[in-house]
């Protein structure tokens, strides 16, 4: 509004000069007194409304029309201006302190709201400060919202609860020619302890799938043992073989010491202790030489 200072300043510095003038000219009082007044009613006739700004104009107290953007006049003292709305989105914070979830849990909540006038004469005739409204009905909707949803949901699904909340708002600020456009929540803050009491739940459900898979490892390796050991039950040879590379693979490492019944080692024709000490010479001696090369 500080344009519709600067124009109509100008109109009555205009007129006011020229009335001046002529006052200098005649040495008449009275055309002075009238071009003071002239000025007067002009400059308070002469509005001029910004491209996001609507004027509300009243005439004799009652709603006339609304007027804007650029410059217009209204009668003096007939019509008078009691509100100029501004149609940009606006913002709003807001928040609800210890409000328990449907779960019981008291939680502090943060949001923001974004919304614009699109009716102009409802903000103005039916409620007495639209702003203060919109602001109050956001904290009442959100406590609401709160109450009705349980705090994982508050937690992981935010999305959801915007969308909630937004609808619940717009449903309240409708008859007030208000628009929702979003809501988001910013943060939702738990007490202390109970952030320590999810942290040791979500760490022994982690621990508790841990577990689970291996068991379910241990299962699977169960089962393709039983499944290669009736491989084996009719093919010696096959089990035979098996056992040679097992003792071999054991072999092989250095400063291994792996102690075999002497049955098995007889089944494996070995030829007893001698020949298995000379077999472990053998591997550890090509070992070396691997490594040398």
């Amino acid at each position: 509004m500080g344009n519709v200072s600067s124009v109509s300043g100008v109109f009555f510095v205009l007129i006011l000069g020229l009335s001046a003038i002529i006052f200098y000219s005649t040495f008449n009082l009275y055309i002075l007194a009238a071009g003071f007044i002239l000025a007067a009613l002009v400059s308070y006739a002469i509005k001029l409304a910004n491209q996001w700004e609507r004027a509300v104009v009243l005439r004799l107290g009652k709603f006339k029309e609304i007027r804007g953007p650029g410059l217009f006049l209204i009668i003096p003292i007939v019509d008078t201006i009691p509100y100029w709305i501004d149609l940009r989105i606006i913002t709003t914070d807001f928040k609800a302190e210890q409000t328990l979830t449907k779960d019981n849990v008291p939680v502090d909540v943060d949001g923001v709201l974004f919304w614009k006038v699109e009716d102009p004469e409802k903000s103005v005739m039916n409620v007495q400060s639209y702003i203060n409204a919109v602001s109050l009905a956001s904290q009442t909707s959100l406590r609401d919202i709160i109450g009705r949803t349980p705090l994982a949901d508050m937690i992981s699904d935010r999305e959801k609860i915007d969308k909630m909340l937004a609808g619940v708002i717009e449903s309240k600020s409708r008859e007030w020619g208000v628009d929702i456009q979003s809501v988001e929540i910013r943060e939702v803050r738990i007490p202390t302890d109970l952030q320590d009491a999810m942290s040791r739940q979500a760490q022994a459900e982690r621990e508790r799938q841990a577990r689970v898979i291996l068991g379910d490892s241990e299962t699977q390796i169960a089962e393709k043992f039983a499944e290669a050991a009736k491989s084996y039950v009719n093919n010696p040879t096959a089990m035979h073989l098996r056992a040679m590379n097992m003792l071999y693979e054991g072999l092989k490492e250095k400063g291994a010491l792996v102690i075999v019944p002497s049955t098995a080692v007889e089944t494996m024709g070995l030829g007893g202790i001698a020949g298995l000490t000379s077999l472990s010479r053998n591997l550890n001696r090509n070992t070396r030489k691997k490594k040398q090369k």
